[in-house]
Parts: C-alpha cells; structure tokens; sequence
C-alpha cells in the first residue's frame, strides 16, 4: 500500500513538473510572439505607408542603419561607451547604496534623522542638476557616470533599508534575548534574510542605471548610444534615432536577463 501511494506521489509530481514546463514554453512563446507580430506591423504598415516610414522609420531601415555602424567601425565602439558608463554608475550605486544602508540601520537615530533627506533626494528630477554636473565633473565619462550613481543610489539606499527594516521582529528579539549584538544581527539574520530585497534592488536597478547612462548623454556626450539619438534627432536621421532605441532595448534586457540568472543561481544554492 506505502509503495503504490509513494508511485502515485511520483507520477503526480512528474505530471506537475511536466505542466509547469509547458506553461513555461508558452510563456516565451507568447512573449516572442508579441515581438514578432510588434514588428511585423511596424514593417508592414511602413512599407505600405499607412505610418511615414521617415518618421517613424522600419524595423529593415533599423537593421540597415546598424550595419552601417557596424560597417564602419563605429557600432561597438558606441555600445562600448555606454556599456562601460552603465556598468560602472551600476556597480558603485549597488555597493555605495548597500553600505548606507547598512550603516543608517546599525544607528536607529541616524536612521530617523537621514530618511527625509533620502526621500527628498529621490523625489529631486535629477535632471535639474545636469548643468550643474557639467561644471563639477567637466564634459567627460565622468560626468555620465555621476549621474548614473546619482539616478540610481537612492532607489538603492531606500530599497535595501526597507529590506532591513522589515526583517521578522521575533527573531530579531530572540536573538538579542540571547546576548547578539548588533553586528551578530546583522551578518547572521539580517543580511541573509533581506536578500531578496537585494536581488529585487539590482533589477530596480539595472533600470536606473540605464536611465541615469543615457540621461547623462543627452546633456553632455561625445560619443555613446545618447549621443547617436541626440545626433540622429538633430539631423532628423529617425533610422538612427529607432537604430539606437533598439540596440539600447537589447543591452537593458542582457543585463536584466543576467541579474535574474544570478538569482535563479542563488536560489538554487539556497534550497
């Protein structure tokens, strides 16, 4: 009786399993369908005129221009520029935001005294500051790095405190019943549990880096995927300008793809 109830568990799970996988595959099938019904439209309606192909350009017009770029040589070294002002902004928002943090939720007082600031901060259009930002940092990558961090940090700071924050208030006075200071409290339970705080952070993110990247071209580039739609827009080159949005929509959803990739890994080690 134990053996054909443990089978019957077996197949059951197997059959769940299975179901599980087929709406997997229809999800991304959907979702490949949805963009290649979205282009062909926009094909179809450019080629037989009922949109102006001048202004709203082509996916084929799109893919010309990219192999133009490519051709040229200027294609990857333009993705280049971008990629390495968004990685960077990226990584130092992600590291600096988690260290205040961590710091603002060691000090309760602290805490109280910053989180108006940081909210004020966050609501500021940080667009307002660019001219100032030319001034401080000049009209280089440092600059677009700057506002990539300072788009990005306080998403950051504020996504991963609530994280902290909310951390279940039993364990924590447990923990303290039994002589943990704040430091054990910290890397032993807090850390740990507001991990998919921080996994939700890197994906919030990776949006605002992207942001904060292009944003910062826009104001003062030489070179980067800001500066060819700001260019293509001020020739009224649209190939150019839908060219660039398009690559820009590939490289934000890689990087998207490899921060959840990263959390199906840690998942996985987890369980």
């Amino acid at each position: 009786m134990k053996n054909k109830t443990n089978k019957n568990c077996s197949i059951q799970h197997a059959l769940y399993l299975k179901k599980l996988k087929r709406n997997k595959i229809a999800v991304h099938a959907a979702q490949l369908g949805i963009l290649v019904i979205f282009f062909g439209l926009w094909e179809l309606f450019a080629q037989l005129e009922i949109i102006d192909p001048f202004i709203f350009s082509s996916p084929s017009r799109a893919a010309s221009t990219i192999a133009s770029l490519a051709q040229a040589g200027t294609l990857f070294y333009h993705i280049g520029i971008t990629l390495m002002e968004t990685i960077t902004g990226f990584a130092v928002a992600v590291v600096a935001g988690y260290i205040i943090a961590v710091l603002l939720w060691l000090n309760d007082s602290v805490r109280k005294v910053f989180e108006p600031y940081i909210v004020v901060l966050n609501a500021l259009p940080k667009i307002a500051l660019g001219p100032l930002i030319i001034i401080w940092m000049g009209t280089g990558y440092t600059a677009i790095i700057f506002m990539t961090i300072l788009v990005s940090i306080i998403v950051c700071i504020m996504n991963m405190l609530a994280g902290f924050v909310s951390v279940d208030k039993t364990k924590l006075l447990l923990m303290r019943s039994m002589g943990a200071g704040k430091f054990t409290l910290l890397t032993k339970l807090v850390i740990p549990a507001s991990l998919p705080a921080f996994m939700n952070t890197l994906k919030v993110a990776v949006g605002l880096a992207w942001i904060g990247s292009i944003m910062g071209e826009y104001i003062v580039s030489r070179a980067g995927l800001g500066y060819l739609i700001v260019y293509g827009g001020q020739v009224f080159k649209l190939d150019l300008v839908m060219a660039a949005t398009i690559i820009l929509c590939l490289l934000a959803g890689g990087m998207y793809a490899a921060v959840a990739a990263v959390e199906k890994i840690i998942i996985k080690k987890r369980s």
